[in-house]
């Protein structure tokens, strides 16, 4: 019997997963969950780490003993550290506004065909490398006293055994990874004068780094997405996967990544798989929309379940406005349904109205943005797809699931839900020797997790909708 404990850092909450595996079976329990609460420290939101650590050894202790440890989070964000090896200040928020106009001035040293080239990242504010010159600008005594960058995962790890390490799946979210080799981007580095130095020694997914009273500290894929996709209870090559949170990232395996021009227009980002795959993918905003509406309705004195939304929704006249989820008016926290009803005013659409209309717009628009990717992945890899595995938390909302799969015309397969912890598991189970490989710990996620597939219906009334859709996102 081997015992694993998997820390999944999301954006607003953590937690603890302990996994007993006999060979055959594998066995979870949560043991400390914990509420991720940023706040606003020397003028920028900022993640709490300290608070953080905290819950990290609440979780070692309510897990008992266990045989390895491994963390995973969200992409892009940091801590500098000083030559000692302290923190210099709690890591800045990605939502934070430093990064503005970073993208901008970046592109006028390195253009955007040649900075996509070299890294073939979508390019946003969040990444790392506009955060980095954002730091350097705004706070230069930090900058110069920082002499290592160690992403999330890689710094609660530090914070546990002492290993200074750099796991390739968390740098591909930096913008300044070469896709092709797995190295550091020499020709970013130099263009933006970030030295090489600053970064710890890289470490591919399922590497032993330490340990920490005796159990092994493995470098699992740092980043919650790919341990999702690890966990994906498919081999077919013809497979999509739907990464689906607060974030939606939509994509396929490929075995060399996709650096054009067209590549970057339409958006798409090639990430390092913990199998060694290139994830090439979409970044689209997810189950936020829902839930940051579901927030303002409780400001407002209304509470409503994610059935009930899910139940007004359904109730609601079909296909009737949509919204760009990506338009930049909705990625801020905030009054989500009012800047959905301002957007469908402007574009001169039916403005909805209730509760149920603004669910409506928001679950079919997701829809139909998941089948405008698919529709990008398919000309840009020449694949067609035979169905869509939906993992993580959208697994278990059964109305998107059903929309997705009669808007794409392809079966989505949902779960499992617990597809990022389970993925964490499975990278530590393979570095201990205990399963083979991820095809293996694939092949054992769909034996034994409960999957729920959606067969498309209703394609017809989806066609006109996918057309009006496409027109308004030109």
């Amino acid at each position: 019997m081997k015992r694993v404990l998997a820390f999944d850092f999301g954006a607003s909450s953590g937690r603890a997963i302990l996994a007993e595996y006999d060979g055959g079976r594998l066995i979870c329990r949560e043991v400390h969950r914990f509420e991720n609460r940023p706040r606003v420290q020397a003028g920028h939101l900022r993640w709490d780490f300290s608070d953080l650590m905290q819950n990290v050894q609440r979780g070692v202790e309510q897990a008992g003993a266990f045989d390895s440890v491994g963390f995973d989070t969200w992409g892009v964000d940091f801590g500098l550290l000083d030559q000692t090896g302290k923190l210099l200040a709690d890591p800045v928020h990605y939502r934070d506004g430093r990064t503005a106009g970073m993208v901008e001035a970046a592109c006028d040293r390195l253009d955007a065909d040649a900075l996509y080239a070299a890294t073939g990242s979508q390019i946003m504010p969040i990444n790392t490398l506009f955060q980095l010159l954002a730091a350097r600008k705004g706070e230069p005594e930090t900058w110069a006293r920082a002499r290592r960058l160690l992403f999330m995962p890689d710094l609660f790890a530090c914070a546990l055994c002492g290993a200074s390490v750099c796991e390739t799946t968390i740098a591909s979210t930096s913008q300044m990874l070469d896709p092709r080799t797995g190295a550091w981007s020499r020709q970013v580095l130099a263009a933006f004068d970030i030295p090489e130095t600053l970064f710890a020694p890289r470490v591919e997914s399922g590497t032993v780094i330490g340990e920490y009273r005796g159990a092994k500290v493995i470098a699992v894929a740092g980043h919650d997405t790919q341990c999702a996709v690890a966990a994906m209870p498919c081999t077919d090559p013809d497979a999509a996967f739907l990464s689906c949170g607060t974030w939606s990232l939509l994509g396929c395996e490929l075995d060399q990544p996709i650096l054009t021009r067209e590549s970057r227009l339409a958006a798409l980002s090639n990430e390092r798989g913990a199998n060694g795959k290139v994830n090439y993918l979409k970044n689209i905003i997810g189950l936020w929309l829902i839930q940051e509406s579901r927030r303002q309705w409780r400001r407002e004195g209304r509470e409503y379940s994610y059935a009930e939304l899910e139940q007004l929704a359904l109730a609601a006249e079909p296909l009737r406005s949509f919204i760009d989820p990506d338009a930049p008016e909705f990625t801020p926290p905030g009054d989500i349904p009012g800047r959905v009803r301002e957007f469908c005013r402007r574009t001169g659409q039916p403005v909805p109205e209730t509760v149920g209309q603004v669910m409506r717009c928001i679950y079919e628009s997701l829809a139909l943005k998941y089948d405008a990717a698919l529709d990008q992945l398919r000309r840009l890899t020449g694949r067609q797809f035979s169905v869509l595995h939906v993992l993580g938390g959208g697994a278990k909302d059964g109305l998107l699931c059903r929309m997705t799969a009669d808007c794409t015309g392809i079966p989505v397969i949902a779960g499992p839900v617990e597809a990022t912890a389970l993925g964490n598991i499975l990278i530590q189970l393979v570095a201990l020797g205990e399963v083979e490989s991820i095809g293996q710990g694939r092949a054992l996620i769909a034996r034994t997790e409960p999957l729920k597939r959606y067969e498309p219906a209703g394609r017809e009334g989806w066609k006109e909708a996918i057309a009006r859709f496409r027109q308004q996102l030109q």
